[in-house]
């Protein structure tokens, strides 16, 4: 069992390195296609909430977008309500590129989850949605505790 946590974390790692393969075809970095993923659902997210979304430094952030922004993907926008902040989108050119990460990514689950029966599946997702819950739970009491 102490090894689940470690097979996981190894699992998620090779897909996101066969992912990271396909985009480079397509001139996207790991960190340039987490941010358009990022901004495609949730569009308008101010610089600071997307870095702590992606679990990245603000300035390391700003890199990437200058990056994403100097290629015409990413627009930043004014924040009318603080004239400090920036609110981030996706733009028009960046769609299609969006569009065919999606079809990459589509590609690889494919690939990766041949010969397993969509219940496997659906149980799989159903006990990592428990760990993530049982995780959290341990970490709201540890608030709490210390509060």
């Amino acid at each position: 069992m102490e090894d689940l946590p470690f097979e996981i974390g190894e699992t998620a790692h090779a897909l996101r390195r066969a992912f990271d393969r396909r985009a480079a075809a397509l001139g996207v970095t790991r960190a340039q296609w987490k941010v358009l993923f990022r901004l495609t659902r949730t569009p308008g997210l101010r610089q600071v909430e997307l870095a702590d979304m992606l679990d990245v430094e603000p300035i390391t952030l700003s890199r990437i977008v200058d990056r994403l922004e100097d290629a015409g993907h990413v627009e930043r926008v004014a924040d009318p309500a603080d004239r400090r902040a920036w609110r981030l989108q996706v733009t028009e050119k960046a769609k299609p590129l969006v569009t065919r990460l999606r079809a990459l990514g589509s590609e690889l689950v494919e690939e990766a989850f041949e010969g397993i029966d969509r219940e496997e599946i659906e149980r799989a997702r159903e006990v990592l949605a428990r760990v993530r819950e049982n995780v959290a739970a341990v970490q709201r009491g540890k608030r709490a505790a210390e509060a």
